[in-house]
């Protein structure tokens, strides 16, 4: 079967290790199950190309197939990302994802595509199995030349880090993932990519409209008949303008301050521990009250945007109810001393992206980080940043890392509003004192808890 487009011999390459389908044949299912969700998706017939008995532990005499290049001949390349994949000695990662990253680059489409939202991605499409070590990630993102992006399959509780299967929770799974919905979103991926390849250029407003423009010489009219209609048009578009500018002029300053409204969702936590819970949702209060600084913005409470946890709206519709234009969502992973924050701006008209940013820091930068996230999501929404507020913005609370993670602690249990958890709160706030006697937010903690204690 060939692609759906002329000068290609497939529309999907599957890339994959051996080792990560020997256990339960996780990738066959996987390409099984992307084959029927395919058949919902196009119309068109679209073909997959996958071997059930790829190369595996490349050697240097190994002579390459010559029918390989054909093969990789593709709209899309899917690698299966998993912690043996990212390993230049095997075969899938030098003749398969090295190769095609190559070949596609230089083809008449080239490696990264226009979508129809206006959006580019990358023809490489991943699908990641495990989380990874962060050489692995660089690894990876040295050879796409761009952030490691993709369909997540990843199954994760406390000690587990494996592929997601079709019969787990997404109430236990930590990633709050669902293989069916997964599945079908590395088919929409994929139906955008091709629909971008498909209609590289966007036409003309002419050629859109249909029109054909006339090339032959017009005759010439007399002065008159032109000039007198001209002014006449003229003097009834000042009259117009006159009427209608306060209403434009209302009507713009009213999008220009939706286009500066933003909304923080809840972090992720991708710690495979539930007791780091407190540290994720600190970076979004750090963030939002850092944001909340920037006299320029609009920016909905944290009580409003946690609703998106537990509602059915989709990320549009529940910006429409909120009224803002760009969410902000991430995820943050805490690794002893190191920690990795993924944040995102995105266009809740659109969906699109505006802007993302992948921190791999000491657990000291966490403040330059929430910093700069602030900062960046302000530029990117044309907000206006004072001195004062950006000193603010830069303040540093703690020199002192334990006594600032015994106050988020604090806070995070003083937000449960329970007696015991307010002891608990207590307990920390206390802590974050002794750590650092001049910390002012562990003051402030102790103060809290006395007034709801009241």
């Amino acid at each position: 079967m060939s692609s759906i487009i002329e000068g290609y011999s497939y529309d999907i390459f599957i890339s994959y290790r051996q080792k990560d389908n020997k256990y339960d044949g996780w990738v066959t299912e996987f390409v099984d199950n992307l084959k029927k969700e395919l058949e919902a998706t196009f119309k068109e017939e679209i073909s997959v190309y996958f071997d059930i008995n790829p190369h595996d532990g490349l050697l240097e005499t190994h002579d390459v197939d010559a029918s390989l290049k054909e093969k990789l001949k593709c709209l899309i390349f899917i690698p299966v990302i998993s912690r043996t994949y990212c390993d230049p000695k095997s075969f899938a990662w030098e003749y398969e994802f090295k190769a095609f990253v190559e070949q596609a680059s230089q083809d008449k489409f080239g490696l990264k595509v226009k979508l129809p939202t206006g959006n580019v991605a990358n023809r490489v499409l991943p699908v990641r199995i495990h989380e990874l070590d962060t050489d692995d990630i660089k690894l990876c993102e040295t050879v796409l030349n761009s952030m490691l992006r993709g369909v997540q399959f990843i199954y994760s509780e406390p000690g587990v880090n494996r592929p997601l299967k079709t019969d787990d929770d997404e109430k236990v799974n930590l990633n709050k993932t669902r293989y069916r919905n997964q599945i079908n979103k590395v088919a929409n991926a994929i139906k955008e990519i091709i629909t971008g390849i498909k209609n590289p250029e966007v036409k003309s407003q002419t050629e859109r409209s249909g029109v054909v423009l006339n090339k032959e010489p017009r005759r010439k009219l007399p002065w008159t008949k032109i000039a007198v209609p001209a002014i006449i048009v003229t003097l009834l578009l000042i009259i117009g303008l006159m009427i209608s500018l306060p209403v434009i002029k209302k009507a713009s300053g009213g999008a220009s301050e939706i286009g500066k409204s933003i909304a923080v969702l809840p972090f992720d936590n991708l710690s495979n521990d539930p007791d780091q819970e407190y540290f994720s949702v600190g970076m979004v209060d750090e963030i939002l009250d850092k944001l909340f600084k920037i006299g320029d913005l609009n920016v909905i409470a944290r009580t409003s945007s946690e609703r998106f946890k537990t509602t059915n709206l989709s990320l549009k519709e529940f910006a429409h109810e909120l009224g803002v234009a760009t969410i902000l969502e991430g995820s943050v992973r805490k690794m002893g001393a190191n920690v990795r924050i993924t944040v995102q701006l995105i266009d809740a008209r659109t969906e699109a992206h505006i802007w993302s940013e992948i921190y791999d820091r000491d657990i000291s930068d966490i403040f330059s980080i929430q910093s700069e996230v602030a900062q960046t999501v302000a530029r990117e929404l044309k907000a206006v940043i004072t001195p004062e507020a950006k000193q603010l913005i830069e303040n540093r609370p703690t020199s002192n890392m334990e006594a600032y993670e015994a106050y988020r602690k604090g806070m995070f249990y003083y937000g449960r509003l329970s007696k015991n958890d307010f002891e608990t709160a207590m307990k920390y706030f206390e802590l974050a004192k002794e750590k650092d006697p001049g910390f002012a937010l562990a003051y402030a903690g102790i103060g809290r808890v006395w007034r709801g204690r009241e």
